[in-house]
């Protein structure tokens, strides 16, 4: 899910809600009264829609503020989706 969630095994409330996210992220001049609408049936308040919107937008900014003064996280978690885990 870290690294494609479009491929995870999720409800359609949480795949509403990243979408939403993504475009929040990737596109926010474009969101308008379908994108809330949207998110309406599968049980969001404009209060979780603002939260959501909140979220995305302080995460992008801070890891735009993190890459600007060229922070790296821990290794742990920097390594998180990109080393191949073991099959069972």
């Amino acid at each position: 899910m870290a690294v494609n969630y479009r491929k995870a095994d999720i409800t359609p409330r949480q795949r509403a809600m990243l979408d939403f996210a993504l475009k929040v992220c990737l596109r926010s001049h474009e969101i308008g009264e379908a994108d809330f609408e949207a998110l309406g049936p599968h049980g969001f308040s404009d209060e979780d829609i603002w939260d959501i919107a909140a979220i995305t937008a302080f995460f992008g900014l801070s890891n735009r503020m993190a890459s600007f003064a060229d922070m790296m996280p821990n290794p742990e978690f920097y390594l998180m989706g990109r080393v191949p885990r073991e099959k069972k």
